[in-house]
């Protein structure tokens, strides 16, 4: 049973990272670390696992497990957490969503399965939400990639997967366009019951933040989750004053972290938690590989301008 069996995906969640040996194994003590560095952030509703920032491509289903049981060891008690089902089919999809419903998570994140790269038909993507949800009670985010490149849900196809599934109780929403992003805000939480715009285009916080989302969900708070939610408190209180000044710090993190390939954002989240002292390597599983040195100097740089490193590049946290 989950330890937070009521909650609703909103506000301010970060993706955490998982760091891994040198042997390429999971630095356990290293991870445990890490989460509860974000989790000490006030202002917090839940923190992910098992998504694009852990490198889940690359975990098996039973280190998939292992993450979830230490997660709950070190930060059940104080926060949700929410845990991806990453899987290229529904009956994949379906046995981890189960695992982590048994595991203790109060919410799971959706990814579309591989094969819609190729094209996809509404029914398609109804029937993979219907085998996540009948695997388990949990709600759900469904992740909204941009619809170019196929895995992408178009507007009708996600409201007749809410009409179908009322656990998808909100959106990760990642469709890299201003205007249907807006579009999907304004129809989504219009419904009832309202279905939450979790924010992913960390690129352009401010402004996907100011459309109306009722929240954010975003790698890059594994770095910088103080920021972003001093910033979704600014916004939710119409300080735009204040938001746009904690804007300043985020920018050159955001410059920094999404430049291409987007592919390599949580290696260059991992280099940046190094050098802030919260980590002790950046090490990545292949297919990634460690960034070019010249990359990781302008990391340094955007960290500086941050205000999370001094201003001889140097961890605050050893100063």
């Amino acid at each position: 049973m989950p330890r937070h069996p009521h909650y609703i995906p909103h506000g301010v969640i970060p993706a955490v990272l998982l760091p891994f040996n040198d042997d390429l194994a999971i630095d356990e003590k290293s991870f445990r670390s890490h989460l509860r560095d974000v989790a000490a952030i006030k202002g917090l509703s839940a923190v992910t696992i098992n998504a694009h920032s852990t490198e889940v491509a690359s975990c098996s289903f039973d280190e998939q497990e292992g993450v979830l049981a230490i997660a709950k060891d070190e930060i059940g008690d104080r926060l949700p957490i929410v845990h991806g089902v990453y899987a290229e089919g529904s009956l994949e999809a379906a046995r981890i969503a189960k695992m982590a419903a048994e595991g203790g998570a109060a919410a799971l994140l959706v990814f579309p399965p591989g094969p819609f790269t190729m094209g996809q038909r509404p029914e398609m993507a109804v029937e993979h939400f219907r085998r996540v949800a009948g695997a388990s009670e949990l709600p759900i985010i469904a992740f909204q990639y941009p619809l170019a490149g196929g895995q992408g849900y178009p507007l009708a196809t996600l409201l007749k997967i809410i009409e179908a599934v009322p656990q998808v109780t909100a959106i990760k929403d990642w469709c890299a366009s201003p205007q249907l992003h807006e579009r999907q805000i304004r129809t989504l939480q219009s419904l009832k019951p309202p279905v939450t715009v979790l924010t992913t285009h960390s690129s352009w916080l401010i402004s996907s933040l100011v459309m109306g989302c009722n929240g954010l969900l975003s790698g890059s708070g594994s770095v910088i989750a103080d920021l972003q939610a001093r910033l979704f408190r600014a916004v939710r209180a119409n300080d735009l004053a204040t938001a746009r000044q904690i804007n300043e710090r985020i920018w050159p993190t955001a410059e920094a972290f999404y430049s291409e390939p987007w592919v390599d954002m949580h290696n260059r989240m991992k280099e940046a938690l190094v050098m802030m002292g919260k980590l002790p390597r950046a090490v990545v599983r292949p297919p990634l590989v460690k960034i070019p040195q010249a990359e990781i100097e302008q990391i340094r740089k955007a960290l500086i301008a941050a205000g999370l490193l001094d201003r001889a590049g140097r961890s605050l946290r050893a100063a």
